[in-house]
């Protein structure tokens, strides 16, 4: 069956609203045939997106908003999580595995990101925010085996 649904949450830039954005995005997904490991994966998209926004866009200021923004169409989930922080001045460099601007991190957000997701977008302007992109389709059975899910 072929789902179509819109979900919008918007919630304060706090450390523990990371959880709740997994859990809701999940919730959402799940309207979908995704096995439990396609839920795993998403959820960390939506960790590393979200956190990246309170750590990276706001420099972890609590009085800001993060939104999300997620769409089942067919067989597909879209999801956006967009903050209206200092921005990207680099987005190809962000994307880099192990770059980050904050020494005590890994690096590693965009990298989980992508591989978790079919595609990715990410748009960034300086002083304005930055909004990820992320798609993720229920593969019938002879993709996961061919993908190993």
């Amino acid at each position: 069956m072929n789902k179509s649904n819109q979900l919008t949450i918007e919630f304060s830039s706090l450390p523990e609203n990371v959880s709740f954005a997994r859990v809701a995005v999940a919730a959402f997904a799940s309207q979908l045939e995704f096995t439990l490991n396609d839920l795993e994966e998403i959820k960390v998209m939506v960790s590393e997106a979200v956190g990246n926004s309170i750590i990276h866009g706001y420099n972890n200021s609590t009085g800001k908003t993060v939104k999300i923004f997620a769409s089942l169409s067919g067989q597909v989930l879209t999801l956006s999580v967009q903050d209206t922080g200092q921005g990207i001045g680099d987005v190809k460099r962000a994307m880099e595995a192990g770059y980050s601007t904050d020494p005590e991190r890994m690096g590693l957000g965009f990298v989980f990101m992508q591989s978790f997701a079919e595609d990715m977008d990410v748009k960034s302007a300086l002083g304005e925010g930055t909004t990820v992109t992320l798609t993720r389709r229920v593969l019938n059975n002879t993709e996961a085996a061919q993908t190993g899910q």
